[in-house]
């Protein structure tokens, strides 16, 4: 997903006015259309959510063991980041959801490709992790 700079979207929307137009300095509020329980790191959340249903998926489509590791991984991601936020746990479900569904509608066997990608995905799940905890973490 591409992040874009409040100076960027100004200059698109300076090039998409009419000549001779006035241009408002204003900023939008960055918060106008977050949700009140939001946190700045929700988007990395929900793609590490997504990362481990994937990888919940893949894990025991290949290796037939760890059972449920990742969805209890899963579960203690939502008891300490989401627990009277129903919205934040709704939205980190259906992203583990997703991660799962995905890989169930491609892979019905282990394939070099599947172990690949369950590889691919644990590390970046591992990166992203490290990434939102030495950022926002205590």
């Amino acid at each position: 997903m591409l992040l874009l700079s409040a100076s960027w979207l100004a200059a698109a929307s300076a090039l998409a006015q009419p000549s001779g137009a006035a241009l408002s300095t204003e900023e939008p509020p960055a918060a106008a259309n977050a949700s009140p329980d939001a946190t700045p790191y929700d988007d990395r959340l929900a793609r590490l959510a997504e990362l481990l249903g994937s990888v919940h998926y893949l894990r025991n489509l290949c290796t037939h063991s760890g059972g449920d590791d990742w969805r209890v991984s899963m579960q203690q991601l939502l008891d300490s980041e989401t627990r009277d936020e129903p919205k934040r746990r709704e939205k980190l479900t259906a992203a583990f959801n997703r991660g799962y569904r995905t890989f169930a509608s491609v892979y019905t066997d282990c394939t070099a490709a599947a172990i690949v990608a369950e590889e691919r995905y644990r590390n970046e799940g591992a990166t992203l992790a490290t990434e939102i905890t030495s950022r926002f973490g205590n």
